[in-house]
């Protein structure tokens, strides 16, 4: 127990173990992102201030770049491995083993196709070899299995120690690259070892508390298994990374990198925003899927309880951030980024859909009812392309900006009406934003309850 959460002071809530499980979970998740948090306001804010938008921007563009096909090198299998960690039907070194090698040699293909299409499309020399040290991020990621495995059995405690280490580390590395003004490239090279730091981590954290990696075992029945059910979320994932990140790189080639750093900067102060939707979502997942094999009446009465939290924990944030746009930007950033002030008042509302998405997501997968869901991926991509092709020539980052709410809320949301097996998650979204705060309020708002004197017994 963290000396910043006695145990004493866990004793006087008089919690179940599975109880007091859910929040030492959460608030390792919690103080995880809040280290990244604060590194973004005290190193970001400095790289960006150094850099200033036009050099940012192309930063931010490298990122998107990769990020684009980050999804071939992952195919989908994050969730399906919690999924199946979490049933505790198989040994974890198979499937952590399986797991690994698949997503080495996915990761190696992906750098090749990376590389092929600098060669077709790109033209500066700086970019192209930036871009390509910056995919190498792809192979380390591989190792995000083991946070997967953490993330199964309710531990985030073991990985995000590691993580708030990589995090310090890393921060210092990007201070001593600005205290002696070393160029962009350095930066990269610095963003790409983060991945080394962290997954070097991982394999420390799994070592001390469960064992050697040396242990996996590769299993082509396991590896049939989870590139068969992952499929369908490989297609989604196409979906949603291009729609997540395809901005960035519509608005270099149609404006220029410093419109791109204008956009990163309220699209990264966003990404802090939804880190509550998703942290909710990484804790209470493992444990739904548990209630869904013991009781399935159980399973089905929290399920709304889960949104409600997810919804109203979101648009609390967007609403606060909203308002202090002005504050964060000019007072944080410069007033040489004075131009991403409206993008983040309304960019801050993605994490409200964001919610939406996550929260539906995480029930489709649990359900097994993934195969319907690159439908509506697919149609918020088509959506997002044709919007940011739209709206950037019109209003500029502003309306690309109105393009991702749109696109988040079509696909996380609307699209379920038009999908019969998820028209039951239309219902309890619908019921979340509407009164789910009615639900929450009269169960005291306290998430140690979370309606839940008997939640997951």
């Amino acid at each position: 127990m963290s000396p910043f959460l006695p145990s004493k002071y866990m004793r006087i809530f008089n919690l179940s173990p599975n109880r007091e499980n859910i929040i030492i979970n959460v608030y390792w998740a919690v103080m995880g992102k809040s280290a990244n948090i604060i590194s973004g306001l005290l190193v970001g804010i400095f790289v960006a201030r150094y850099l200033g938008p036009e050099q940012y921007g192309l930063m931010s563009y490298i990122i998107s770049y990769v990020t684009l096909f980050s999804i071939l090198a992952t195919f989908g299998l994050d969730s399906i491995e919690i999924r199946e960690l979490s049933k505790g039907l198989k040994s974890k070194e198979e499937i952590l083993g399986t797991a690994f090698l698949l997503r080495i040699f996915l990761a190696s293909g992906t750098i090749l196709l990376i590389f092929g299409t600098l060669i077709i499309f790109e033209s500066n020399s700086f970019t192209f070899w930036t871009v390509l040290i910056y995919s190498l991020s792809l192979v380390f990621s591989s190792l995000n299995v083991i946070r997967n495995y953490f993330t199964a059995i309710v531990k985030n405690e073991y990985v995000v120690k590691t993580e708030i280490s990589r995090t310090i580390i890393g921060a210092g590395i990007k201070l001593f690259l600005l205290i002696n003004e070393l160029s962009l490239i350095w930066f990269i090279i610095a963003n790409t070892f983060d991945f080394v730091l962290v997954c070097s981590g991982y394999v420390y954290s799994y070592h001390k508390k469960v064992g050697s990696i040396r242990k996996w075992i590769f299993d082509k029945t396991v590896a049939k298994l989870l590139l068969r059910e992952s499929f369908p979320l490989l297609l989604s994932g196409v979906a949603i990374v291009i729609y997540q990140r395809i901005d960035q790189v519509m608005i270099k080639n149609m404006i220029d990198a410093k419109a791109v750093g204008q956009f990163a900067i309220a699209a990264g102060i966003t990404d802090f925003v939804i880190f509550i939707p998703n942290v909710i979502a990484q804790t209470i997942t493992p444990l739904l899927v548990q209630t869904r094999e013991q009781n399935i009446a159980v399973y089905n009465s929290r399920k709304q309880q889960f949104m409600d939290v997810m919804v109203w924990s979101s648009i609390l944030m967007a609403l606060f951030i909203s308002l202090s746009a002005h504050f964060f930007i000019l007072f944080l950033y410069g007033a040489q980024y004075s131009a991403a002030i409206p993008v983040l008042q309304i960019m801050t509302w993605k994490a409200v859909f964001v919610a939406l998405f996550i929260g539906s997501g995480q029930l489709i997968i649990i359900e097994n009812i993934q195969k319907y869901a690159a439908v509506r991926n697919i149609l918020g991509c088509v959506v997002s392309v044709l919007l940011n092709l739209i709206l950037i020539p019109m209003w500029g980052i502003i309306g690309s900006a109105l393009a991702t709410i749109v696109t988040l809320s079509f696909s996380g949301y609307l699209s379920h009406l038009f999908i019969k097996p998820y028209r039951y998650l239309f219902r309890l979204q619908t019921s979340a934003m509407f009164i789910g705060w009615k639900r929450i309020a009269e169960s005291g708002f306290d998430f140690a309850k979370f309606r839940t004197r008997n939640l997951f017994q």
